[in-house]
């Protein structure tokens, strides 16, 4: 089967309904490619997003989509298959107390620690999404470094989806996510005006902090490290415990001694780890 042409063929009603088999297919083919597991209780959600996809391509139904993705044609849809089912959730300093502590802990000392000597200072935020959370970073940062130079400072931003990266980059967002905003930290995010209405765009200042790029976590990573903060939140309820633990320890691997991990606030460890100690609410510094 040839790829579909979404041009060619839009059929008015296609069929959505969703075999326990074709269930099957996507949660394992998701797992193999993403390392996300697909709970049954999310199968409503599941079929709601395919059925995005069998629109977007022109087919009559999920199960014709499912017949697709088993074809080597398919190749190219895989990553939109992932883009499909993951779930993008996020906003301006959530879970406000990590950048709390990020501003007022760890930056300042950081910051002693390297200027001077140009040193450097490395943050990756592994989950960055739609970009709220990298820019709720980058605003604290440039907070602390002030307009120093003696600093080597960048943020990593990866996300599996593709499509949310562009976004992300885009940095351009509804006034109504700044409005909502504390009031002492909404001008640290230091807005442009944008042409859309009712719209607002990031400071180029804190866009050039950030390097947006394209990660699945559970294949080679590029990035050597070390890295003094990593932020994976709200990541590890999607994963089993085998792999969230493989993730963690590749974490640890590439986190500097005295380095920081932040999880969200519904998350742990999913099993002690040696050289993580808990230091405040889903907070952990990497031993020595």
């Amino acid at each position: 089967m040839s790829r579909p042409s979404a041009a060619l063929a839009q059929p008015q009603f296609a069929d959505v309904t969703l075999t326990r088999d074709d269930m099957g297919f996507i949660s394992k083919l998701v797992y193999e490619q993403a390392g996300i597991v697909i709970r049954e209780h999310k199968e409503a959600m599941t079929r709601g997003r395919l059925a995005r996809r069998v629109k977007v391509l022109g087919l009559n139904s999920v199960a014709e989509y499912c017949a697709f993705l088993k074809t080597p044609a398919a190749a190219d849809e895989i990553p939109e298959l992932i883009n499909a089912v993951t779930t993008n959730h996020t906003s301006f300093f959530r879970e406000r107390h990590h950048f709390d502590h990020l501003r007022k802990e760890v930056l300042p000392r950081l910051v002693q620690e390297r200027s001077g000597r140009r040193g450097r200072i490395r943050i990756w935020c592994s989950a960055a999404s739609s970009g709220e959370e990298p820019y709720s970073i980058a605003a604290v940062s440039r907070d602390v470094l002030g307009s120093r130079s003696d600093v080597d400072f960048k943020i990593l931003a990866t996300d599996i989806d593709t499509d949310i990266l562009v976004k992300a980059e885009t940095a351009v967002y509804s006034s109504d996510q700044f409005d909502r905003l504390p009031a002492d930290v909404k001008p640290l995010l230091k807005l442009e005006p944008h042409a859309g209405r009712g719209e607002a765009r990031i400071s180029e200042d804190l866009r050039r902090m950030i390097a947006f790029k394209r990660l699945n976590l559970i294949e080679k990573w590029p990035m050597t490290g070390p890295f003094d903060v990593i932020f994976c939140r709200n990541v590890f309820i999607y994963f089993d415990t085998q792999t969230k633990a493989s993730i963690l320890d590749r974490f640890v691997t590439l986190l500097a001694p005295g380095g920081f991990l932040y999880l969200g606030h519904s998350e742990s460890l999913p099993q002690p780890h040696p050289q993580l100690r808990l230091i405040g609410r889903t907070i952990y510094e990497r031993l020595p």
